[in-house]
């Protein structure tokens, strides 16, 4: 479901992601291309106003978007650090 809404461009950016995009160097192509390749690795169902996830790019992003009204929301994107996260970028490091 994701990677359709991508594809058909039903994509929400809002100002918080678009300045957070901007700090951090990342493109909204980079953001739509680790949807559609990447992976989903962590769920996110009680979030509010929608469920949401995070995908792990192959462009070694990570970003959380969630579905809802039909449409796809991205909540935000970032180069995920080695302090927080293990070499495969997928694991959390316990504290």
């Amino acid at each position: 479901m994701l990677k359709k809404l991508c594809q058909d461009g039903k994509v929400e950016w809002t100002n918080h992601v678009a300045q957070r995009l901007l700090q951090r160097g990342i493109t909204r192509q980079e953001v739509k291309q680790a949807i559609l390749m990447g992976e989903i690795i962590e769920n996110y169902p009680d979030d509010y106003p929608y469920p949401s996830c995070l995908i792990l790019g192959g462009n070694h992003i990570h970003v959380v978007c969630g579905i809802g009204e039909g449409r796809l929301w991205i909540i935000t994107a970032y180069r995920p650090s080695l302090e927080k996260w293990e070499s495969d970028l997928k694991t959390r490091k316990e504290h």
